[in-house]
C-alpha cells in the first residue's frame, strides 16, 4: 500500500493532497487520496455520498466537480479546506473499511446523495448498488421510511430501481419510458418459435414486439458490430424489431424514443410526456439547470 504522510514532505516523487497532508506517489489513486485525507479529519470521519459511491465502484452521474464528502460528529472540529465538504451529525453512520479507507453503508451512502442529487442521478446510483448486492430493497426501504433528510428523495427513487440493469444508461432509458408511461421490462430474454434463445434486450415495450436499447461506444468495435448485426437478423426473422439510441440521443431528443413506444403500442402523442423527461434531465446533473444547482449546493473550488 502506497505510503501517506501527516506534515511537510520535500521530496520528489510525493502528491500534496490537501495542505498538511501527502501521498508518496505522482499519480495517486482516489482511494490514495482518501486515505491523505483522513490524516486531517477526526477519528469520527467517514467518507460518504459520491465519494463513497466512486469507492464502491458504483455507475456515477455525469462528471461534474465535486468535493471530497465525509461525515463527522458534531461533536468534533473538522478542517476548513477546499475540496471538501464535511456534514456535522448527531450519529455519524455505520461505515465500513475499503482499500484501507472507512466509507459509510451502502444504504447510507444512498440515503446521503438521494439529499442532493435528481431522480434521474440516483436510480443508476442505486441500481448498481443492488447490481453488486451492496444493499437490498429491503433495507432501503426501511431507511427511506426513517425521518432523516434525502429520505423523501429515497422513497421517490425505489420504485424505479432495478437491480437487473446492465448499464448506467440502460436505467436512465428506463426512467425516461417510466416518464412517458410505458411499462417495460429490463432484460427481457426473447424465445423463438420454436423454443430456442434468440436474444436477451435491455427494454422490452410489455404487450409489444418491440425492444429499446442503449448503443454505446463498445457496439463500434467491429466484432462486436458483426454480433449486433447477427442478433438483428435473428430477432427481425422471429418478428420483433429492435431500436437502439446513443447517450446524447436519450438525453437531447428524447422525443423520437417516446415516439417510437406510442407507434409501437398505438398511442396518440402527448406533448406531457417529452416535458416530464426533459424536467427530469434539467434537473439532474446531465442539465444546466441541475450542473448549476450542485455547484451552488456543494460550493465546488476542486
Amino acid at each position: 500500500m502506497i505510503e501517506v504522510r501527516r506534515g511537510r514532505v520535500r521530496a520528489a516523487g510525493w502528491t500534496a493532497v490537501t495542505p498538511g497532508a501527502w501521498v508518496a506517489t505522482d499519480e495517486p489513486s482516489l482511494t490514495d487520496r482518501l486515505r491523505a485525507w483522513h490524516l486531517v479529519l477526526p477519528e469520527s470521519a467517514v467518507f460518504t455520498h459520491l465519494t463513497a459511491a466512486a469507492v464502491r465502484g458504483w455507475w456515477m452521474p455525469a462528471q461534474v466537480p465535486r468535493p471530497v464528502f465525509a461525515a463527522v460528529s458534531k461533536h468534533d472540529q473538522h478542517p476548513q479546506r477546499r475540496g471538501l465538504q464535511v456534514t456535522r451529525l448527531q450519529a455519524v453512520p455505520s461505515g465500513e473499511w475499503l482499500a484501507g479507507v472507512l466509507v459509510a453503508t451502502a444504504a447510507e451512502t444512498l440515503l446521503a446523495c438521494a439529499r442532493d442529487l435528481a431522480l434521474l442521478d440516483l436510480v443508476p446510483l442505486a441500481d448498481s448498488a443492488l447490481r453488486l448486492r451492496h444493499t437490498d430493497l429491503d433495507e432501503l426501504h426501511q431507511l427511506a421510511a426513517e425521518p432523516r433528510r434525502g429520505a423523501p428523495a429515497l422513497r421517490e427513487a425505489l420504485p424505479l430501481l432495478d437491480a437487473r440493469s446492465e448499464s448506467p444508461w440502460e436505467s436512465v432509458m428506463r426512467v425516461l419510458h417510466h416518464a412517458a408511461g410505458v411499462r417495460v421490462e429490463p432484460q427481457h430474454v426473447v424465445v423463438g418459435s420454436d423454443g430456442h434463445f434468440v436474444a436477451r434486450a435491455d427494454l422490452w415495450l410489455v404487450g409489444t414486439r418491440r425492444l429499446h436499447e442503449y448503443d454505446g461506444e463498445v457496439h463500434r468495435d467491429l466484432d462486436v458490430h458483426r454480433a449486433d448485426l447477427d442478433r438483428d437478423r435473428r430477432l427481425i426473422e422471429e418478428g420483433w424489431q429492435r431500436c437502439g439510441w446513443t447517450a446524447t440521443e436519450v438525453l437531447r431528443r428524447g422525443g423520437s424514443i417516446i415516439t417510437s413506444a406510442d407507434r409501437a403500442l398505438g398511442r396518440e402523442w402527448e406533448p406531457v410526456r417529452l416535458q416530464r423527461w426533459r424536467e427530469l434531465v434539467s434537473r439532474s446533473l446531465y442539465g444546466s439547470a441541475g450542473r448549476t444547482r450542485a455547484a451552488r449546493r456543494w460550493a465546488t473550488e476542486c
